[in-house]
């Protein structure tokens, strides 16, 4: 098959959560454990770092990359969904596959793919995995999907676990309480491995503990050791593409210069900074430069997009993937900080999610600018236009992106402020991204 008919192959004969939803949910992990035995078990050839969490493990991913990146490590990295291409979706040293090497894994396993029936995400999940174990990569970032338990790459056996962040978003699949939503997630926890959380949250702590009792597991609360604090920067047009922190750890200040921009990466330093720290200790080589580097130079080694990106000036054009309400939350918490004349939001949901909350959190005097994806969980920008008239949110109805963009380009003021988001999928079909 051609690049093209392999993607066709991935999209349409198996479901995609991430395009239809609930429908390709897998309750277990017979699949994977079947698709893996297959391919000659290839999650036992390489050593990994395992990610969850509801905020912040894509970002968490990325940073724990570059910096082994730079440390001189052969580093594979999974991630989801993907922004612009597939490929985007397994990397080695910054690197997307090849598009022949997805050509030549769905080639020549097609028929037990056939057969089996695997979703799109447990097909994807072994591809990284053959991919990482065929380039001997030295160690493999790998961040969860959905969840953790049941998700497809809960069949690693990793040098360590970190768990971001918990918070309120697929509550259908991972339950309707947040200790209950930990508990997926502390489904990644294995026998004597340690695990980091890197946001304590009282409601959830007893969850965490008690799993890693039960593996006897090393735990450590990030946010416990590590003092991590934004030097405040005054937000403008220009403004410096590094964020300027301060760390307080073991009794030492240290400053620290961070390559993704959006405050609240201040949950998420100190659990990078920690599982660092449990990787040296583990006899990883990883020296203060190394850190320094990567964890300044974030996009530029791993290729991340889509947080807190700022597209253009004059007007200040912003794009983020954050999309459920801590997200959102922490996202017009930064906005608040820059100045601007008018805010224009061009703003994209899915229809699978109770979006009440989201709306009740955006202002009222914003210009908004109501688009959807092309994916078929897509809230259709006429009906999220109309929920959010229930919340007093006023705007324009252009359901396609880019048209959308347009429209806020031409009619702000160079001192006006466009943010494009709500949705990662919105965010994707950003030309300039």
């Amino acid at each position: 098959m051609t690049y093209q008919e392999t993607l066709d192959f991935l999209f349409n004969a198996l479901p995609m959560f991430q395009r239809v939803g609930a429908s390709a949910f897998k309750k277990d992990l017979s699949n994977t454990w079947a698709l893996c035995e297959h391919l000659g078990n290839p999650q036992e050839k390489f050593k990994a770092v395992h990610i969850a969490g509801t905020n912040g493990k894509g970002s968490s991913s990325h940073a724990l990359a570059a910096v082994l990146q730079q440390a001189d490590y052969k580093t594979g990295l999974y991630t989801s969904p993907h922004l612009k291409s597939f490929t985007e979706r397994i990397r080695i040293n910054g690197i997307e596959i090849p598009e022949q090497e997805v050509v030549l894994y769905v080639a020549e396993n097609k028929d037990f793919l056939e057969e089996l029936k695997p979703s799109f995400f447990e097909m994807t999940v072994a591809m990284a995995f053959w991919f990482f174990a065929k380039e001997k990569v030295d160690i493999a970032i790998i961040e969860v999907g959905m969840g953790g338990r049941l998700d497809s790459t809960n069949v690693i056996n990793p040098e360590l676990c970190l768990i971001t962040n918990i918070g309120w978003d697929h509550m259908q699949f991972l339950g309707d309480t947040l200790p209950k939503i930990a508990g997926e997630k502390a489904g990644i926890i294995k026998e004597n491995t340690p695990v980091v959380i890197s946001q304590t949250q009282e409601e959830c702590r007893e969850v965490f503990v008690e799993k890693a009792t039960e593996k006897h597991a090393l735990i450590v609360f990030a946010d416990e050791k590590w003092k991590v604090k934004r030097i405040e920067e005054k937000e403008t047009q220009n403004s410096s593409s590094k964020a300027h922190y301060e760390v307080f750890h073991e009794g030492k200040f240290s400053k620290l210069r961070f390559g993704l921009l959006g405050d609240y990466q201040v949950w998420n330093i100190p659990g990078i900074l920690e599982t660092i720290f449990q990787l040296q200790k583990l006899g990883w080589n990883i020296s203060n430069l190394d850190i320094e580097i990567g964890l300044s130079n974030i996009s530029e080694l791993t290729g991340l997009k889509g947080r807190w990106q700022i597209l253009g000036s004059s007007p200040l054009i912003i794009a983020d993937t954050g999309h459920n309400e801590p997200g959102i939350r922490a996202i017009l918490n930064q906005l608040g900080k820059y100045s601007f004349g008018k805010l224009w939001m061009v703003l994209g949901m899915v229809n699978d999610k109770d979006v009440s909350k989201i709306l009740a959190l955006l202002p009222k005097n914003a210009n908004y600018i109501f688009c959807e994806a092309k994916i078929p969980r897509a809230f259709a920008a006429g009906d999220l236009a109309e929920k959010a008239e229930e919340f007093s949110l006023f705007g324009e109805i252009i359901p396609n992106i880019p048209e959308a963009i347009e429209y806020a380009r031409k009619n702000a003021a160079p001192d006006d402020l466009i943010f494009i988001g709500g949705s990662t999928f919105v965010v994707a079909e950003i030309k300039e991204l």
